[in-house]
C-alpha cells in the first residue's frame, strides 16, 4: 500500500485552496456545463471544436478539483504563530543576501502547494528552500542551480 504524499501548508494556503475549490465546484462547473450545452446545440459532434474545448476544460477543472481535495485531505498544516525565529522552517520569512546579484531578498518558505516564485514564495522542496530549512541567521548556503552555484547568507528570520 502506497502512502499518500503529505502537503506542508500554512493556514493561509489552506484558505486559498478552499476558496479555489469552492470557485471551481460552483462557478466554473456551471460555466463549463453551459458551454457544453451551447456546443451540443450546434449538432454534429465529430467536428465541433467548441464541444471539444468545453470537454477539455471540464476535464482540467475536474482534475484540479481532485488535486485540491487530495491536497487538503493530506495537508500538514503549519501554525505560523507557533514558529520560532531562530531557525528557518516552513512558514518562515527569510531575509537573505544574494551574493550573485549583491542584493537582499526576502523569501517566504512555503509548502509546494503554495509556492509562487514571482511573489518570492519558495517551496521547502525547492533547491533554495530545502537548503534554507534548519539554518540560522548568519549561516551561508550554496545551492546548485542550472547556471552553477548560488550563494546566500541568512540575514534575518521572521
Amino acid at each position: 500500500m502506497s502512502q499518500e504524499k503529505k502537503y506542508v501548508i500554512t493556514y493561509k494556503g489552506v484558505k486559498k485552496l478552499e476558496e479555489e475549490l469552492e470557485y471551481l465546484k460552483t462557478t466554473k462547473r456551471k460555466e463549463i456545463t453551459e458551454k457544453i450545452k451551447v456546443a451540443l446545440s450546434f449538432g454534429d459532434l465529430s467536428e465541433n471544436s467548441e464541444y471539444d474545448e468545453a470537454k477539455n476544460d471540464q476535464a482540467f477543472v475536474e482534475g484540479r478539483i481532485a488535486q485540491i481535495e487530495n491536497m487538503l485531505k493530506n495537508a500538514n498544516v503549519i501554525d505560523e504563530s507557533e514558529l520560532k525565529n531562530d531557525v528557518v522552517s516552513v512558514g518562515s520569512k527569510v531575509m537573505v543576501k544574494d551574493y550573485q546579484f549583491d542584493e537582499e531578498i526576502e523569501f517566504s518558505i512555503v509548502g509546494s502547494a503554495e509556492a509562487d516564485p514571482i511573489e518570492n514564495k519558495i517551496s521547502n522542496e525547492s533547491p533554495v528552500g530545502s537548503a534554507l530549512i534548519g539554518k540560522k541567521v548568519g549561516d551561508e548556503i550554496e545551492v546548485n542551480v542550472p547556471d552553477g552555484v548560488d550563494k546566500y547568507k541568512i540575514l534575518a528570520i521572521k
